[in-house]
Formats: structure tokens, C-alpha cells, sequence
């Protein structure tokens, strides 16, 4: 012990054996468990990537720019031999200059520039003036047989520069009034504490790509009008890059499985096979989709097990989340319960229809207050599926059916009917019906009495679509369902939380899960349901900035003559839908046709049925191609020297010597045939044709999905 109370570092604690000092592990320089500190260089390339302007279905990220054309390349066979018989022939030619076969006339300038006094042949300054002349005859030679050789070609080809792989180029970071982490445009405007606030936190390692996602759309959002920039500003001195976050409150998603580019706003699906069938210009590149794709809407059909829900529905699903989560998008998401489309933790709102221990419920009316309109989406529910492909099938009297019972009960209670209660207006229940009677004529309700009436008198006729509805609904009157469908008000209980669609105004993320097993017919019911209330949701929209979608795993059943009417409106109120088929046999013949038309962007998955693909290579139409036609015909000599020459040819190459005729010509095919997307598509790859919103295409593409 020192004097003042320090111990030496030699003393107790000390280990009596002696140690060397350079066998001492170094310092730590921070303690153990402490992660270490961010760094926002890994963000900051990720956003001062370059991103051209690309053709639709192009993934932007880095992506760099090919000819729209391939060139021709020379095969290798015939690319060395031609450069070694160029090489040997140059050789001959320098060896018959020097050895004087083909005379002096090459030396005739020489001896001009040769002044008299150098007339000696041993004089130096004659001997340097010769040899840079055969230098010069010797370097024009060999220039010339080696345009004709093509040795430029066999040096990049096969020499050193085809050996190394090039260096990734480190581009010089931009000028600050050209780089995005800068926030030059609030600078422009005159918020430069906001701008340093960001770009510091970016530095930091702080922001992640939502964060810059979610405040540039709040800066949309200022600029257009919505908000001003003192809110604006404020909000991001206090929060800095957790500013405007979404109502949830998350900034990211808990787990991501495919590769997001949220300033693009695309998701990567697969890599454009290296094909001859696909244009130059899009081999080799990733494929990547946005809302500017999805607006269109997309058709994804292939048989169980050809990666439908894992490399489509579950990427462009947490696509629309993370933009759900950035302000952009509205996601509703509806497939089986267990098909693996995101974790609940990714959602919102998680609908589990048949759960007991569900949080959320369906509104069967969508929200609406209007008995006409909840009559309208709920026949679409019911007997959509037995609607005739033109306009005036049963779905509209239908919807008078429903009216004129809904109408009159909301009336009387306020409130639309439960399931149970619906299904007892439709059997025609007399108590049920005294009682609605009764209510409507104690507040003398004189034209629903007119609309009730009208309904017992068609009740029991031929042509009643009564019983119709009535044994739909009882597909939804099940024990497993006792506590969903309640509408606002219905709940007397205060449990149910039901979920309607009009709330697609926000950014919000709802999973919807059906219950497959055992209640397909009830499942059916309910996607059309949600389909027809996502379809007259939107048309009705305040805000048409926000990017609606409806993601359907499992589309059977859900198409309808009103479904595709529905699509076809989708574009113009930036709205879209994915839908997914095993097989187009899912859709009545006199629908798929228009269904194909209304879908911007149509997917083929490998394992496709010939009369599937049949449907898609009529969409798809022909095209124009270059077709070569080769011709060999055999070379008949007629002098001695020529039957020798050929003898000698047949015996090296064991054929007989012929010569080739080759015609071009332009015929129209097929871009793809039913039987190369029924044969061809190899396992995990895809065709598919995109369509953006403002009408550019690009044609159908072979993609593998799990590049």
C-alpha cells in the first residue's frame, strides 16, 4: 500500500508469477456488452446510389444501363483461328519482303531519304535510318493483319482484362446542393436548422430508409398545402429523424425477407433471365416493382407449389407495409390463416375470422350508412359468383332484396342487421317481420312500409332470390362465427372492434385471415366481400394521394362480372389489387378475357396448363421477328484439280464440301406460345408483362424468381 492509499498494481492483486508485459492483451476501449457506435456510412451509400431512369419492371438501385441492341459476337473457335491465320499470313508477307521474293521496290523510299555522305553501308547513321524503316513496314504489317485478325478482340476476350474482375468505382461523394442526405430543398426554403437536424442524425447512423421516406412525404405533404412548414419544421428540431412517424408509432417492420428500395418505393421479386427471348436491354437486371406497377394491378397464376405466396404475395405484402409505415400506402392484405403472409407484429389490424381470440372484426356492411349501398356490396358478397357476365344479372335484384330489408331495419333500430337476424328477414320469419312492421308503422315510416310490403309479395314467387341470399347468409350464420360480422351498434356487448374499409384515408396495415378449412364457401363469400368493399372505398376517397391496395392470396371464386368492372376503375383513384389463381379454370370462361384486359401486369408461373397458357399467349399477342433460313447445298466439281481438292477436303473433315445459303426474312410468332409457357418456364421462374399507369409496357419478360 502506498502512502496515499493507492495499491500498487504490484501488490496483492498481483500474480505472483512473473509475466511478460507484451503478452498482455490490449485495453479494451469500452466496456464489455456495449454495442458499438452507429455509423450512417452503410445508409448514406445506400442513398447517394444512383438510380437512372430505367424501362418499367427495371430494379433502379445501382442499376447501370445496357444497349438496346446485343451486338454480334464473333464465336471463339472462329475468333482465334482467324486471328492466328491473320498472324501466319503477316509472317509470310514479312518473310518474302526480306528475303527479296517480292523484289525491292519496298526499299526504294529509303534509299531517297538517304543522304550521299551516309552511302556507306557501316556508316550509324544509315544503319538507324534502315532499321526504323523495317520497324515501320514491319508495325504496318502487323497493324493490318490484326484489324483483319480481330486480335483487339481476342485481347479483351481472352487476355488480362477478361482475367481481372473490375474494381468497383468509388464515385467522389456529390456536391452538397446535389446530395439528398443534404435536404437541400428545405434549405431552399429557408429551414436550415430542419435540413441540419437530418443530415446529422443521417451522419449518425439515426435514420434508417423509412425515416427518409416517411419526412420526405410529410415534406410532400407541406408543400402541397396540407401542412405548413412551422408544424413541419418543429416536429423535426424535436424528433429529429423519428419526426411525423406513422400512428403506430414503429419505424420499420420487425423482419424484412426481400430487398426494399423505399426511395425508388420498388421491391425486388427476382433477376430478367439472361434469355434470347427477353429484350437485351433487360438481361441480367433485377426486377423490381412499385406503386407505379402495382396501380395497374397485377394477375399472378401458377399451380400449388409454384411460389405464388413466398416470391410474390409476401414481398410486394411487406412492400406496402413499409410504405404503410413511410405515409404512402394503404395495405389490406387477404389470405388463408397460416399461408405465411407477415408476422401480426407487421400489421395494424389482424382480422381472424373463426378466431375466438381475435382483437379485430369485419364489418359486413363496410361502414356505410346508406341501406342502398350496403345492399349493393353485400349481394356482390353473396351471389356475385352466380351473376350472368353482362349487366342485369341476379346480382341486382339482389340488391333489391337486401334494400328493402335493410332500409327498413336500420330505420327501426338504428343499426343494420346482424348475421342471424338477417338471415331471419330473408327466410321471411313472421315474428321478425310483425316486428319490423310493427316499428315502421309506430313512426310512420310510410315508404319502407311501401318497401316491406313489396317484399312479402314477392316472397315464395319462382324467381325469389330470397331463398338465394337467405341460404348464402346461412353460410356465415355458423357457431364458429357467433361473435364477427357485428356492425357499429350491433355489439351489444361493447367487444367487437370492427374493422371497415373506409378507413383506407390512412396509412394503415390490415391481414385479413379466412378460415379455409371446413367454411371454403364462407371464405369465398368473404373475399369477394372485402374485394367489393375495397373497390367502392376508394372510389370515394378524399385523399387520392395515398396509394390503396388490396392483396388477395388464393383468388378463387372472387372473380366476378362487378369485380372486374371494379378493377377497371382502380387505376384512376391510385388504387390496385394482386390477385393470385392456381389456374384460370378458377374464373368462368366469359370472365377471363376481360379479366386479363383489366390487369396491367400478368404473371405465368412455371408448371402453367397449356389451356392456361393459351389465354395469356392471345393477351400477349405476336410480334414481328427476323427469321433465318440456312440452306446447304452440295459443291459439284468439274475439273481434275477441283475432285482432288474436294477428295482431300472429304477425307479432313469426313463430309463433302458444300455451300451454304442462308434467306432473312421478317414473320410474326408468337411472343410466347402456349406450349413454351406450359414446357418452357423453367422451375421458379415466371413470365410476366408489365403495364405502368402512365401506359408504358414492357413485353413478357422470363424472370427468375429466386435470383
Amino acid at each position: 500500500m502506498d502512502s496515499d492509499g493507492t495499491q500498487d498494481a504490484r501488490g496483492t492483486h498481483a500474480n505472483p508469477v512473473p509475466r511478460a508485459r507484451s503478452g498482455m492483451p490490449p485495453m479494451p476501449s469500452q466496456a464489455p456488452g456495449v454495442p458499438p457506435l452507429p455509423d450512417g456510412s452503410a445508409f448514406l451509400t445506400w442513398l447517394r446510389t444512383p438510380r437512372p431512369d430505367a424501362a418499367p419492371g427495371v430494379w433502379r438501385f445501382g442499376h447501370k444501363a445496357r444497349a438496346h441492341e446485343e451486338r454480334e459476337q464473333i464465336p471463339a473457335r472462329q475468333l482465334v483461328s482467324g486471328a492466328v491465320i491473320a498472324f501466319l499470313v503477316g509472317w509470310l508477307i514479312w518473310s518474302l519482303l526480306w528475303n527479296g521474293y517480292l523484289g525491292g521496290w519496298w526499299l526504294l523510299p529509303l534509299y531517297v531519304m538517304i543522304p550521299d555522305s551516309w552511302t556507306d553501308p557501316h556508316s550509324f547513321g544509315r544503319v538507324i535510318i534502315s532499321y526504323a524503316w523495317y520497324l515501320m513496314i514491319a508495325l504496318a504489317i502487323m497493324i493490318t493483319v490484326g484489324r483483319l485478325g480481330r486480335w483487339g478482340e481476342v485481347w479483351r476476350r481472352f487476355g488480362p482484362p477478361a482475367w481481372r474482375q473490375a474494381a468497383p468505382a468509388h464515385e467522389p461523394p456529390p456536391a452538397p446542393e446535389q446530395d439528398p442526405a443534404e435536404w437541400s430543398q428545405l434549405r431552399a426554403v429557408g429551414a436550415v436548422d430542419a435540413a441540419e437536424r437530418l443530415a446529422a442524425e443521417a451522419r449518425a447512423g439515426l435514420m434508417r430508409d423509412v425515416d427518409h421516406a416517411r419526412i420526405a412525404r410529410a415534406w410532400q405533404g407541406v408543400r402541397s398545402g396540407r401542412f405548413s412548414l412551422a408544424t413541419f419544421t418543429r416536429a423535426v428540431l424535436q424528433e429529429g429523424a423519428a419526426a411525423c412517424v406513422h400512428p403506430s408509432g414503429e419505424r420499420d417492420l420487425p423482419a424484412r425477407l426481400a430487398r426494399h428500395d423505399l426511395l425508388t418505393g420498388q421491391v425486388r421479386l427476382g433477376t430478367t433471365a439472361d434469355d434470347a427471348r427477353n429484350p437485351y436491354a433487360y438481361r441480367g437486371a433485377g426486377l423490381g416493382l412499385g406503386p407505379e406497377l402495382l396501380g395497374t394491378s397485377l394477375l399472378a397464376v401458377g399451380p400449388a407449389g409454384s411460389g405464388k405466396t413466398g416470391t410474390v404475395v409476401r414481398p410486394i405484402a411487406e412492400s406496402l407495409c413499409l410504405h404503410a409505415l413511410a405515409g404512402r400506402a394503404a395495405v389490406v392484405v387477404v389470405g388463408a390463416a397460416g399461408a405465411g403472409l407477415g408476422p401480426a407484429d407487421a400489421y395494424d389490424v389482424v382480422v381472424q375470422i373463426g378466431n375466438p381470440e381475435s382483437v379485430y372484426d369485419l364489418d359486413l356492411y363496410g361502414g356505410t350508412t346508406d341501406p342502398d349501398e350496403a345492399a349493393a356490396v353485400l349481394a356482390e358478397a353473396l351471389v356475385g359468383d352466380l351473376a350472368e357476365p353482362h349487366q342485369g344479372g341476379d346480382t341486382r335484384r339482389s340488391t333489391t332484396v337486401l334494400a328493402q330489408l335493410l332500409g327498413p331495419f336500420r330505420a327501426v333500430h338504428g343499426r343494420f342487421p346482424s348475421v342471424p337476424e338477417l338471415r331471419q328477414l330473408l327466410d321471411g320469419a313472421p315474428r321478425p317481420m310483425a316486428a319490423l312492421r310493427k316499428g315502421l308503422e309506430d313512426s310512420g315510416q310510410e315508404s319502407l312500409l311501401r318497401e316491406l310490403d313489396a317484399r312479402e309479395r314477392q316472397m315464395g314467387n319462382p324467381g325469389d332470390v330470397g331463398g338465394i341470399l337467405a341460404d348464402r347468409v346461412a353460410l356465415l350464420d355458423r357457431p364458429a362465427f357467433a361473435t364477427f360480422f357485428q356492425s357499429a351498434g350491433s355489439d351489444s356487448s361493447g367487444q367487437s372492434r370492427p374493422f371497415s374499409l373506409k378507413a383506407l384515408d390512412h396509412p394503415v396495415r390490415v391481414r385479413i385471415d379466412l378460415p379455409q378449412r371446413g367454411h371454403a364457401d364462407a371464405s369465398r363469400i368473404l373475399a369477394r366481400l372485402v374485394l367489393a368493399q375495397f373497390t367502392a372505398s376508394v372510389a370515394v376517397r378524399e385523399d387520392r394521394s395515398l396509394f390503396a391496395c388490396l392483396v388477395v392470396d388464393d383468388a378463387t371464386g372472387v372473380v366476378t362480372p362487378e369485380a372486374v368492372r371494379g378493377v377497371q376503375r382502380l387505376r384512376s383513384g391510385n388504387a390496385g389489387v394482386v390477385l393470385t389463381l392456381r389456374t384460370l379454370d378458377d374464373v368462368p370462361r366469359p370472365l377471363r378475357g376481360p379479366l386479363l384486359g383489366a390487369i396491367g401486369c400478368r404473371m405465368a408461373l412455371s408448371g402453367l396448363t397449356p389451356w392456361d397458357g393459351q389465354d395469356f399467349a392471345e393477351v400477349w399477342g405476336k410480334e414481328w421477328i427476323e427469321a433465318r433460313d440456312v440452306t446447304d447445298r452440295q459443291i459439284i466439281a468439274e475439273t481434275p484439280a477441283g475432285k482432288a481438292l474436294h477428295a482431300v477436303r472429304r477425307v479432313i473433315t469426313g463430309k463433302a464440301p458444300t455451300a451454304r445459303a442462308v434467306t432473312v426474312r421478317q414473320v410474326e410468332r408468337e411472343r410466347w406460345s402456349a406450349s413454351e409457357l406450359a414446357h418452357g418456364v423453367p422451375p421458379g421462374h415466371a413470365v410476366l408483362s408489365l403495364t405502368t399507369v402512365t401506359g408504358e409496357h414492357a413485353p413478357p419478360l422470363l424472370v427468375d424468381l429466386r435470383g
